[in-house]
């Protein structure tokens, strides 16, 4: 039951950084709140796991935070500099 409850808190935060993402005033607000419903997302991943029974979500959960860390990086160097290799 307590499982259920934190899912649909974690849903509701989703939710919230959603629309944080849609109605955030600079690019900056918009990247942190696609960074925060990544990392729930990932919360998320490992509660599903775990409800079903399954350790094997956790590998999953895992490999997504490193993509939403990697592709944040990219996002915050892309928009600050306006490239992301290291042309002149």
């Amino acid at each position: 039951m307590i499982f259920f409850v934190t899912a649909s808190a974690i849903i509701i935060g989703m939710a919230l950084a959603l629309s944080r993402a849609v109605l955030g005033p600079t690019i900056y607000d918009r990247i942190l709140a696609i960074n925060s419903h990544g990392t729930k997302t990932v919360l998320l991943i490992a509660v599903i796991g775990f409800l079903t029974g399954r350790p094997d979500f956790l590998d999953l959960a895992l490999v997504y935070a490193l993509i939403n860390f990697i592709g944040t990086l990219a996002a915050l160097k892309f928009f600050k500099y306006g490239r992301l290799g290291d042309e002149p």
